[in-house]
């Protein structure tokens, strides 16, 4: 079913009004302008499955907005990130509350982000057809293989959904996914601050003043992409950027020995832009000049303690039965092992529950390992001295 007219779109989802959830998927285009492009948005919950086409001409999508903004039913989608910045962008707000699938089925130890293919495959022994995947989802009329594998999304998904809620709720790990999705609700995790945009950038031990004219060439970018709705390489390349900030030109001429610039473009308005921004930056007061953090040391000596905590890790999550990378990762352990009150993820919630205190304890030298047929088999407390 594929829906093109406000009138079937509003039917469809007052069937919908009831539902405890529903299954939620996009597909979308985003290689020509800066926000995603929304081709198509698919909604599922138990006989009701249709094909939202939002480029049909005049299509109300207010009922859409209605459902996905509806604080009774659930939004369940598979890594729900991207679909939920298009949300944002298209209806002006998160739906909420969402259960993304994804992260479900991580904290039910299948693996680190697995992919959904893979879930609809150990779950459900269905293969998908992965030939749509890829195809021009702007491009109409949709063909019926499109429509059908746009719907399998949901579809199954819905089926995924019931048994992962089941498989929390018998292994009491419910509120440990509620955290997670708490997180995704956030909408400042979707939001790009163009005077922020400069941090996006690579930059290696550059001084104060450079980083002040690149915070305003990227923001200027930032802006640029956004109104014109095109991806920023489009409006100014990276590797430009960088090259203005070091040589700070002052006029057209000097601004267009920027390998990355055509003469016209340095002539035109973006290059008058381009000069108005460093020279903002340049007049800007030193004291607002952004700085690079310093260089971490390089840490040494701790590497026999990250070991144990690598062993507790794995301990703890065979006996949980979680991926080790989804409780907490390499760089978490360093700083366990080396700082005195690390804000890590580790640390936090449940992770901090399954492993995060074990290792606080291991470090205080009040837990120890012990091992046998080759594995930690134990842990146990160290009685003080």
């Amino acid at each position: 079913m594929i829906i093109t007219t406000s009138s079937a779109l509003a039917e469809f989802c007052s069937a919908l009004r009831t539902a405890p959830y529903i299954a939620v998927d996009t597909e979308f285009m985003r290689e020509k302008s800066y926000y995603s492009k929304l081709c198509l948005v698919q909604v599922a919950y138990g006989e009701h499955a249709a094909a939202i086409d939002p480029l049909a001409r005049g299509l109300d999508l207010s009922p859409l907005r209605e459902l996905l903004c509806d604080p009774n039913i659930v939004k369940v989608l598979h890594s729900a990130t991207q679909d939920l910045e298009i949300f944002l962008n298209k209806i002006g707000q998160v739906p909420a509350p969402v259960f993304d699938t994804q992260i479900a089925a991580s904290v039910c130890g299948m693996g680190e982000q697995p992919g959904y293919a893979k879930l609809v495959s150990s779950m459900l022994k269905i293969q998908i057809d992965k030939a749509s995947q890829v195809t021009d989802w702007s491009l109409r009329p949709l063909t019926d293989r499109q429509i059908e594998y746009a719907l399998a999304d949901v579809t199954h998904l819905c089926v995924i959904y019931e048994k992962l809620v089941e498989r929390l709720e018998s292994t009491k790990r419910s509120t440990w996914v509620a955290e997670e999705m708490e997180a995704l609700l956030d909408a400042s995790r979707y939001s790009v601050l163009p005077e922020q945009a400069w941090r996006r950038l690579k930059i290696r031990r550059a001084k104060p003043k450079t980083l002040a004219v690149l915070r305003e060439l990227a923001a200027w970018r930032e802006e640029a992409a956004m109104d014109r709705d095109i991806p920023r390489s489009w409006v100014i390349r990276d590797d430009a950027l960088l090259e203005i900030a070091h040589s700070l030109p002052t006029n057209a001429d000097e601004l267009a020995r920027v390998r990355a610039l055509s003469k016209q473009v340095a002539q035109g308005h973006d290059g008058h832009a381009l000069l108005d921004a460093v020279q903002r930056a340049l007049a800007s007061p030193e004291d607002s000049w952004p700085k690079l953090p310093p260089t971490p040391k390089r840490l040494s000596g701790h590497e026999s303690l990250v070991a144990l905590l690598q062993a507790l890790l794995q301990q703890r999550c065979e006996t949980h039965d979680v991926a080790m990378p989804v409780v907490a990762r390499r760089s978490d352990l360093d700083r366990i092992a080396t700082e005195d009150n690390p804000d890590v993820p580790a640390l936090a919630g449940w992770r901090r529950v399954v492993f995060g205190a074990d290792a606080l304890e291991l470090c205080a030298g009040r837990l120890a390992l012990t091992g046998g047929a080759g594995r930690v088999v134990d842990v146990r407390t160290v009685p003080e001295s």
